[in-house]
């Protein structure tokens, strides 16, 4: 007999949310993870004071009012609000791509009558020169990508931080990557639309520990070294890893892509003025 109702692989918030819902209906659980510690991709490690997110920055976001109210049930959430900056050569721009992006790019639009109509003349070129090379439709996301929004965003806001993000040119990525890019004729910075958006108090460690109290975990267990082993503790396997991976490789590898992390101390009370500043030179 199993002695476990559900056996969980993975403690990120999918992992963590769904067993704190079935412990809460007297379902009896095991969580694991591989890793050497709980809560997946928005694990928090604290460096000099600071809840550093150790697999990438994550804000919480949602427009469900229930949804915003049940984190907040687990652990208070603050106010932040992402209001990402891109620094390109010796500018600055906001994002989302809205008015004040497009007056640091272009002085002289100050409406969004000019906004639209410099961007519709950039995105006219940008398919007058497809057309020209007999192409119909964008071949990657270089010309995607110009078709949508035109040329100096592009080589400012787009192509420089997308080709680090991807380890590839432009040119070589599909055009369905960026298929839609959202433009703002207003003056706002904020990047969610969103209602309710924020980051827990004291960091993601807490909300992860909060929807796991009274659930049992485990640790460092690599669940598809011993699946079948493992699998016969449950009556059901939830399973939140990666897919190609759990069939074993069997239709090849998914061109997952990832970031190397890496952590500078600086002794100064604030380095770059702002949370999120993407850098859009190419190097």
């Amino acid at each position: 007999m199993a002695q476990y109702d559900y056996l969980i692989v993975g403690s990120g918030l999918f992992g963590a949310a769904f067993a704190y819902l079935a412990h809460k209906k007297g379902k009896k659980c095991l969580v694991l993870d591989r890793r050497s510690h709980l809560g997946g991709n928005i694990y928090c490690e604290k460096i000099g004071g600071i809840n550093v997110h150790k697999y990438g920055a994550h804000i919480f976001h949602t427009n469900n009012k229930d949804v915003w109210s049940f984190v907040n049930s687990i652990v208070e959430f603050n106010r932040y609000t992402n209001s990402p900056v891109v620094r390109y050569k010796d500018k600055m721009f906001n994002l989302p791509f809205n008015m004040n992006t497009f007056h640091e790019m272009w002085p002289d639009v100050y409406t969004p009558e000019d906004a639209q109509r410099r961007i519709e003349e950039q995105k006219a070129e940008a398919l007058s020169k497809m057309k020209a090379d007999g192409v119909s439709e964008p071949r990657n996301l270089e010309e995607q990508a110009k078709v949508l929004i035109g040329e100096d965003i592009y080589h400012a806001l787009i192509e420089g931080y997308t080709e680090k993000q991807w380890g590839r040119k432009c040119t070589e990525l599909p055009s369905f990557i960026i298929k839609r890019l959202p433009v703002r004729l207003v003056f706002d910075n904020n990047y969610f639309n969103a209602k309710y958006q924020g980051i827990p108090m004291g960091g993601y460690n807490e909300l992860i520990e909060g929807l796991l109290k009274g659930v049992e975990t485990k640790v460092g267990v690599n669940y598809l070294k011993d699946r079948t082993e493992l699998n016969a503790l449950a009556d059901k396997v939830v399973y939140t890893g990666a897919l190609d991976e759990y069939f074993d490789y069997n239709e090849g590898k998914l061109q997952y892509r990832t970031v190397r992390f890496q952590t500078e101390t600086l002794d100064k009370p604030n380095f770059q003025g702002n949370a999120v500043i993407n850098y859009g030179d190419s190097n």
